[in-house]
Order: C-alpha cells, then structure tokens, then sequence
C-alpha cells in the first residue's frame, strides 16, 4: 500500500515537470471556421474562451509551466493537408498546436484573465508575423553591387546603432517607439516600449526589441519612405513626442511644426486635430551621419 502511495506521488511530482500547450481560437471568425469539423464540439466563442480560462487555471494550479499558442484554422488546414493528417480530429489539432507553440507566436501563461490574455496573444502574433516579413524583406536585400557587402546584415547592423543611439539621446524616462514603413502592399510597423531605468533602456534583449530592428533595417535596406515616432514619458512632466522620416536609408529629423502637424492632422480627412494636452512636440534630434544609413552606400 505504501508502494502505491509513493508511485502516485511520484506520478504527480513528475507531471509537475511536464510543460503543457493550448491552442487558442481568439476571434469568432476562426472560431466559426472549426465548427466545420465534427470532432470541434464546441458551439460558442465566448462559452469556448471561459473554458479555456478555466482549463489554464487548472494547469497552473498543478504547478506547471504553460504555453498559450494562436490557433490559425487557415494555417491548420494547410499544415494537415502538408502532413497528410485527418483535420477532423483531435489529435492532429494537439499535434498542430505544439509545432505552431515552437516555432510560431505563443505567451506563457501566467494567470492573465482571458480578456487580457487574447490581446496580449494577437499582438505577439502580429509581431511575429511582422518580424518574419521583415526579415524576408532584409534577407531579399541581396548584396552589394559594388562592394558586395550584405545589405540586409549592414542595415540591421545600422539600424540597430540608430535605435541605442536615439534611445540615449532621449534621455531618462520610458520610451515609446513606432516604426512605420511601406512594403508593397502592406505596411510594416514595429512598436517598442523601453521603460525608464537608472541603468538605461536595453531593448534588443527582447523579442519585441528585434522585431523593431528589423522593420527598421528593413526601411533601411530598400531605402523605403517611412516614419519613426518616439514618445517619451516622465513623472511629474510633459509628454514629449519627436519624429524623422526615413528618406534615402537615412533617418532625417522631422521639425517641431512637422511633428506637430503629423499628430494633429487627422490621417483619413486631413482635418486639423486638437492637441493632445499634458504633450510637448519637438523637432526630432540629429543622429550620428551615419545612423540610419547603411555602410555599403
């Protein structure tokens, strides 16, 4: 008897070490698009999603680790038809879910309410998608016609001196960047939030720091038109909001006026907008010469 007690503690010990993954279906569109498959019981997104919250509860109260990962139905059915897997089927969607919590957009979780948990996982998965575009945009860069250095490797290395380098310019108090450049038909945009430290910012040691980079080198790269915003936050001060455009691989500061009109002009009419108050806007400073401009130039 004694023997047994042991095993089931030992069991439950070791399931304690075993991580766990969820897939989640975080809009009624893709939600809507599993109810085609019988073996999908489920027949109400947000009824879906409490048991979701609830699930996770329960894994965490085991003491496990778990990972939430998006749950892409388009994506699933392409995987099982690549893989030659049944997608009515349970099993192909655990299989789908640990392949995607490897290599795709995924959260850990950690008691997040699931209200707050959906947003969180839809922006990582943009992000991811984001950082993978861009990437693809820097690895299509090529090399160098007349000094054969890589461009996309001399824009991400550029890119990345200009975004410490603005960052230290910025001073002390916790950063907002956006990043917007124009590729093709989509346009890429890259968001990083740095808050204020003694020590200072240290943004690339994230995932969000990276993808920013790369949006950035990828502007830089193709020598796209593009914009960089930076909004700086202090207790007991303004707001102050700066801005450059990026022309020619080059991060060129935009003037105090500039600044002012791109936030108070409404983007669809073209109407003046009122200031926001409690802000500042400034000119955006000047880099290094060569911040923002890639080498092989």
């Amino acid at each position: 008897m004694a023997h047994t007690r042991n095993t089931t503690s030992l069991r439950r010990a070791l399931r304690r070490e075993v991580p766990s993954t969820v897939g989640l279906l975080a809009d009624e569109e893709d939600f809507a698009a599993m109810r085609r498959y019988r073996s999908f019981t489920f027949d109400d997104h947000t009824a879906y999603l409490r048991q979701v919250e609830a699930l996770l509860r329960t894994l965490a109260s085991n003491g496990g680790h778990t990972t939430v990962a998006l749950f892409d139905p388009e994506d699933y059915a392409a995987y099982c038809t690549e893989t030659g897997l049944d997608p009515d089927s349970a099993a192909s969607r655990s299989r789908y879910t640990a392949e995607v919590a490897a290599t795709g957009a995924r959260v850990a979780y950690t008691g997040q309410p699931i209200d707050q948990l959906v947003p969180l996982l839809v922006n990582t998965a943009v992000r991811h998608a984001t950082h993978e575009y861009a990437t693809m945009l820097l690895t299509d860069a090529g090399q160098c016609a007349d000094c054969g250095q890589d461009i996309g490797h001399a824009a991400f290395d550029q890119a990345t001196r200009a975004l410490l380098r603005l960052l230290d310019a910025a001073g002390p108090g916790a950063h907002h960047l956006v990043c917007s450049i124009p590729a093709g038909q989509e346009q890429l945009l890259g968001v990083l939030h740095t808050p204020g430290t003694d020590t200072g910012p240290t943004p690339l040691h994230s995932a969000e720091g990276a993808a920013f980079v790369t949006v950035l080198a990828a502007g830089i790269a193709h020598e796209a038109p593009g914009g960089l915003v930076l909004r700086t936050t202090r207790p007991d001060a303004p707001d102050r909001l700066h801005g450059w455009r990026l022309e020619r691989g080059r991060l060129v500061p935009l003037t105090e006026a500039e600044v002012f009109n791109a936030y108070c002009t409404d983007a669809d009419t073209g109407e003046p907008l009122a200031p926001e108050p409690g802000v500042e806007y400034r000119a955006g400073f000047d880099l290094a010469p060569d911040d923002g401009r890639p080498t092989h130039h």
